[in-house]
């Protein structure tokens, strides 16, 4: 693909990647400028700059690294967090991330090593949903627990922190980041009727659901 064709790529994927940004706040699962948006396109990674609210991100505030982390495309700072989407880009086939501060999800990684069975749509994650352990935002220490708990999964919880999912577009990523709080919100809320526990899909189950998940949806 040339530069022209490159060009027109990127700019596609940036509208695309604003419009799944204020998607997550519309939805509740980003306050303010908290969580971040990115999208791959060839070897450039196109990201939510830091510090700016969605709402005011425009056609010439494209924000591109490559996969170094070294600033190719636009004047604003990426976000503080591109080090965890760097690091899911340079281990995974992922071309698109979703990180958010979802209440729900944040919630339970503050209770819990890893999310209960509580519903077979973990198996669209790759099976039980593990809690990253908490690092400072920004740093690699995060990026390497983050890749721990990623590890034969497309979404994790940080502790203390939020979310991260990843697909191979930004609607899938998006879709398992809003599956992932949707369950945390589930989890919650039947653990805590006095005197009853929820109960929990075996391993079992869960693979049962994963492949009946492989054949889901329209065939082409």
């Amino acid at each position: 693909m040339g530069e022209g064709g490159a060009a027109v790529e990127q700019d596609r994927a940036w509208v695309e990647l604003v419009a799944v940004a204020r998607r997550t706040v519309a939805d509740g699962l980003v306050v303010g400028t908290s969580g971040n948006v990115s999208v791959r396109v060839g070897d450039v990674v196109l990201v939510t700059p830091s510090g700016v609210p969605y709402d005011r991100l425009t056609p010439d505030d494209l924000t591109g690294v490559d996969l170094t982390g070294h600033q190719v495309l636009g004047t604003l700072v990426p976000t503080s967090e591109l080090p965890m989407h760097l690091a899911v880009y340079r281990t995974t086939d992922a071309r698109a991330i979703v990180h958010t501060h979802a209440v729900h999800a944040t919630a339970v990684s503050t209770l819990v090593p890893e999310l209960p069975l509580v519903h077979y749509m973990a198996a669209a994650l790759g099976g039980p949903v593990r809690v990253a352990p908490y690092a400072p935002y920004g740093t690699d220490e995060l990026a390497e627990n983050m890749l721990r708990a990623l590890e034969g999964r497309s979404g994790c919880l940080l502790q203390n922190h939020g979310t991260i999912t990843y697909g191979t577009t930004l609607d899938q990523a998006y879709d398992r980041t809003a599956q992932l709080e949707w369950m945390c919100r589930l989890w919650l809320t039947a653990s805590s009727v006095p005197g009853l526990t929820p109960s929990l899909l075996t391993e079992t189950q869960l693979a049962e659901v994963g492949e009946r998940l492989r054949g889901y949806g329209q065939r082409k």
